[in-house]
């Protein structure tokens, strides 16, 4: 074949080629193919509706999502992205029981509910666990209320669909989509017992206690909190999961309180350095920094410095490991505890006793936390928001807080993340308006778990920075 002949069979070819291959990539993975012989007229969608719109399943669970606003609340720190004055939650039970974020409530004694039909109820039926930021709201009811049920947390996978529903800046009703970005969040300080979901369905100011919703219209989780610049919508929101919060409310309804085991020991992971000390590995355990006296962790010999391997003939590698193995005990059980100390393995037993209640959220000094974080050592000097501090930053006039005038290169707070210039609203969870306000509540902090600073950082990020005392 001569050269001449060749050319217009190659253009052939690739002509067949590329006509091939727009045919092939016409296949889409989990597209419905149309039937033959059926042209689509007009503007009729190709996909069915139930995948182009969540109203179907919006339609079911809007009624049980409620509106939350407390009465009687005196005082509300500015500037909080999980406290705007008002919060989201859901109905569980048709006989009037809401569920919400504790924070949403905590310093209130009176809170209004609004049904999206329009209907108000007044209650002081209040109950809290605020180690895990979880309260439940009884209502009087003389007719049966719309409520959602929960679903599994742990069945989710990161990429499943969800839904953010509540009351964002006091939009009763707001929904807003997106994924499970992350499964199992925890050790960020926000709470004593932590299990969060991430999202990145839009969660603002006010969404707090309301309902994160998988595509079957249950709840998997409640958006708590968002890590952001601006204070509102950044990608990353934070939902307490349905595990967790199913556990706590069951409680709460039938007890009005939640029970937890505890041996009174703290633990913290083990580093490099520690692990050299003990000649171990990392992995291998986890070391005791702190124990209650009288605890059942002191009565069984555990000291500062031991390291926990095993509870119960389960590895501990972990705090949360750690945590979970002791939560699981019921209250009254001898646990199995293996530790190393001074090179020496040995086992000791430890009966579980019921948690204190101000466990972990007590002041220092109560004879079961550490002391507390000495401020003059911290090498950091703040001074009161003034009005013209306030313009300078671009925030409301009704803005407090303390600018971070000064801190000491080699200070614990600039070891700790805190750098010239943050404007810090609180020191856990309390928010601060001057610099005295500020130096009560860095000292009474506990020195072992340290203080969570929530700061609007002079980039805009409003974020949370551990404060950790020697």
């Amino acid at each position: 074949m001569s050269r001449s002949n060749r050319l217009p069979l190659a253009l052939t070819c690739l002509g067949l080629g590329l006509i091939g291959g727009f045919a092939a990539s016409q296949k889409l993975i989990g597209q419905p193919p149309l039937a033959p012989g059926n042209p689509i007229p007009g503007n009729q969608p190709v996909l069915p509706r139930d995948w182009m719109s969540y109203s179907a399943v919006v339609k079911r669970v809007l009624p049980g999502v409620v509106c939350l606003e407390a009465k009687d609340k005196t005082q509300r720190a500015k500037l909080e992205d999980i406290d705007p004055g008002f919060g989201s939650g859901f109905i569980i039970d048709p006989t009037g029981i809401v569920v919400t974020n504790n924070h949403v409530v905590r310093d209130t004694t009176i809170v209004e509910v609004s049904l999206q039909d329009g209907r108000k109820f007044t209650s002081k039926d209040i109950r809290r666990d605020p180690k895990a930021d979880l309260a439940i709201i009884k209502l009087e009811t003389k007719e049966p209320l719309p409520f959602l049920e929960f679903g599994d947390s742990a069945a989710m996978e990161v990429g499943d669909r969800v839904l953010a529903v509540g009351a964002p800046f006091g939009l009763i009703g707001s929904v807003t989509s997106g994924i499970v970005s992350g499964k199992s969040r925890n050790n960020l300080n926000l709470n004593l017992y932590e299990d969060f979901i991430q999202t990145d369905a839009a969660v603002n100011p006010g969404n707090s206690g309301g309902p994160l919703i998988n595509m079957e219209g249950k709840v998997v989780g409640l958006t708590a909190a968002i890590k952001t610049r601006s204070g509102g919508f950044q990608g990353v929101g934070l939902a307490v999961s349905s595990k967790l919060a199913k556990a706590v409310t069951e409680q709460l309804v039938k007890n009005g309180f939640v029970r937890r085991p505890y041996i009174g020991v703290s633990v913290v992971e083990l580093d490099e350095a520690t692990a050299a000390q003990l000649k171990t590995k990392l992995g291998t355990g986890v070391v005791v920094s702190a124990v209650s006296k009288p605890s059942p962790g002191s009565k069984a010999n555990l000291g500062v410095g031991d390291l926990i391997t095993t509870v119960n003939g389960q590895p501990i590698t972990t705090v949360r490991e750690m945590q979970k193995a002791i939560l699981g005990l019921p209250i009254g059980q001898v646990a199995d505890i293996v530790v190393v100390r001074k090179g020496q393995l040995f086992l000791t037993k430890v009966t579980a006793e019921e948690q204190p209640d101000n466990l972990g959220l007590a002041p220092p000094g109560a004879g079961t936390t550490a002391p507390g974080i000495n401020f003059d050592a911290l090498g950091l000097t703040v001074t009161d928001l003034t009005q013209e501090m306030a313009t300078k930053l671009g925030l409301p006039k009704t803005a407090q807080g303390v600018v971070v005038s000064g801190v000491t290169g080699t200070g614990l707070a600039a070891q700790s993340g805190v750098a010239r210039g943050m404007l810090i609203l609180q020191v856990d969870k309390t928010p601060v308006a001057s610099a005295d306000t500020f130096r009560r509540a860095v000292e009474q902090a506990n020195r072992e778990k340290g203080a969570v600073l929530h700061v609007l950082r002079p980039s805009g990020d409003i974020d949370f920075v551990i404060l950790r005392g020697q």
